[in-house]
């Protein structure tokens, strides 16, 4: 008898036949116009109404990182993630989790002066640890977890 009642769900499923709030939320890979293509990862990934940011450097439009130390690359890591949510419909007001990475966990309190100012209301829930390197050199990394309409 379960084994009838999951063919059944199943077939509802395919045919369409499932409420909108029982269907499995869409997901969607979104792309970067003018991004690496051998780059193995999405800037975000949308799930419903949840934006999964990759992490983001504190690089510029040509991939550089800016100069300047862990200042300078916190304020661009949170520019690029502030553009990434804001192409798809989100803002820095709707972030709810962040994941700090740095090179050295010294440089907490400095990326903390930066980081404040781009949530000046909302305080999203916030993880940071310190790595044995990053990406390009960096000083820091960034991800991000928000909500979209």
């Amino acid at each position: 008898m379960r084994r009838m009642s999951l063919l059944a769900f199943v077939l509802l499923a395919g045919a369409g036949g499932l409420a909108a709030q029982d269907r499995p939320p869409e997901v969607r890979y979104i792309t970067r116009p003018g991004a690496s293509a051998s780059l193995p990862f999405s800037p975000a990934v949308r799930v419903g109404h949840i934006l999964y940011l990759s992490g983001q450097l504190g690089t510029d439009s040509t991939g550089k990182l800016v100069p300047g130390g862990i200042e300078a690359e916190t304020r661009q890591a949170l520019t690029n993630i502030k553009d990434v949510l804001e192409a798809n419909g989100s803002s820095m007001d709707r972030v709810v989790k962040c994941l700090v990475m740095l090179a050295d966990i010294g440089e907490w309190a400095r990326m903390n002066t930066v980081y404040v100012t781009f949530f000046p209301t909302h305080k999203p829930a916030r993880s940071a640890f310190g790595a044995t390197g990053l990406a390009l050199g960096g000083r820091t990394e960034i991800e991000c977890i928000a909500t979209a309409p």
